[in-house]
C-alpha cells in the first residue's frame, strides 16, 4: 500500500488533495497529512457539484452513465430510469417490504426537462386535466393557470424528478393511501422508508411545510443524494433561469424556486437526519 501511495503523491500535488478539508477526521490522513486514497474519494463525493443542466433535467437519463433502467419487475412499465445508487437503495427497501407482504411498484421515476415540459404544456393548453380542471378554460390569467398546475406538477427545470432521486409509488391518488391495502403500504413506508434513505418531501401543507405542492403520499425521495441536490439548487437556481416552455414568464412572479423547489418537508434535508441520529445516540 505504501508504494501505491508514493506513486499517488505527485498526482495529489497537481490536483490539490494534499489540502485536506478542515472538517475531516485526523484518522483519515496519511503521515504527511494528505487524505488517504479512500478518504479522498469520499471527500470528492461529499463536495460533488452537479452541472446546472443536470439540476434542470437537461440531459437524457438513458445515455447518462450514472443512471440505470429499472427492470419491469419493479415498475409499472418499461423505460424508466433512476440513479444507480438510488435504485440499489430502493431494491433493499423493496425486498424488505416483500417479506412483510407489501408490494411496492414504481409508477414514475426520472423525468427530464423535455418530459416535464410535455406534461406542463399539455395542462397549460387544456389537453390534460390539471387538478380535475381544464386549466386553459378555467384560468385565463397566466399566473392563476400556473398556480393551478403547480398544485401537483412542477415547472420544467424545477422538478425533483429531474435528478433520478425521486420515485412515485403504486398510486397517484392520496385517497388510495388512506384505506385498506394502500393504508397498510403507506404506514409501512412511513415507518421503514427512512431506514433505507427515503423521505416524503410533499407532506400536508402546514407550519412545517408552508409552501409548495399539495400533499403527495406517493412521492418518495432518496435524501442522501436529493438533500445535496436541493442545497445546490438553492445556491445555483434562480427564477429567471426557468424558461423554455409555455407560461415560463410566471416563474419570477410566483418565485418558483423559493416556494416550490425549496418547499419540501425538513425531513428530506440531510442535516435534519444527522441531527436526529445524534440526538438518539
Amino acid at each position: 500500500m505504501s508504494k501505491f501511495l508514493l506513486l499517488l503523491f505527485p498526482v495529489c500535488a497537481m490536483i490539490g488533495c494534499s489540502q485536506p478539508s478542515s472538517d475531516r477526521k485526523e484518522k483519515g490522513k496519511t503521515e504527511d497529512g494528505s487524505p488517504k486514497v479512500e478518504e479522498y474519494i469520499e471527500l470528492n463525493e461529499e463536495k460533488k457539484q452537479w452541472p446546472l443542466d443536470f439540476l434542470m433535467g437537461k440531459f437524457d437519463p438513458e445515455e447518462h452513465e450514472d443512471f440505470i433502467e429499472i427492470p419491469e419487475k419493479y415498475a409499472s412499465r418499461a423505460g424508466m430510469f433512476l440513479k444507480k445508487e438510488v435504485f440499489d437503495a430502493y431494491l433493499k427497501m423493496f425486498e424488505a417490504a416483500q417479506k412483510e407482504g407489501i408490494d411496492l411498484v414504481i409508477r414514475s421515476a426520472t423525468r427530464n426537462f423535455d418530459a416535464q415540459k410535455r406534461i406542463w404544456e399539455e395542462k397549460w393548453r387544456g389537453e390534460r386535466p390539471s387538478a380535475g380542471k381544464n386549466a386553459r378554460e378555467t384560468y385565463p390569467d397566466p399566473v392563476d393557470r400556473a398556480l393551478n398546475i403547480l398544485l401537483y406538477s412542477s415547472m420544467p427545470g424545477t422538478s425533483r424528478h429531474h435528478w433520478g432521486t425521486d420515485i412515485d409509488l403504486n398510486s397517484f391518488d392520496n385517497y388510495w393511501f388512506e384505506h385498506g391495502e394502500g393504508l397498510k403500504l403507506f404506514l409501512w413506508l412511513k415507518e421503514n422508508g427512512p431506514n433505507f434513505g427515503f423521505c416524503r418531501p410533499y407532506t400536508a401543507l402546514n407550519e412545517d411545510r408552508p409552501t409548495g405542492y399539495q400533499e403527495e403520499k406517493w412521492h418518495w425521495s432518496y435524501y442522501p443524494l436529493s438533500s445535496k441536490l436541493t442545497k445546490q439548487a438553492e445556491e445555483k437556481l434562480s427564477d429567471d433561469m426557468i424558461s423554455g416552455f409555455l407560461g415560463h414568464e410566471t416563474a419570477t412572479i410566483i418565485e418558483v424556486v423559493k416556494n416550490y423547489v425549496l418547499g419540501i418537508h425538513p425531513s428530506c434535508l440531510q442535516n435534519q437526519h444527522s441531527k436526529r441520529s445524534h440526538e438518539q445516540h
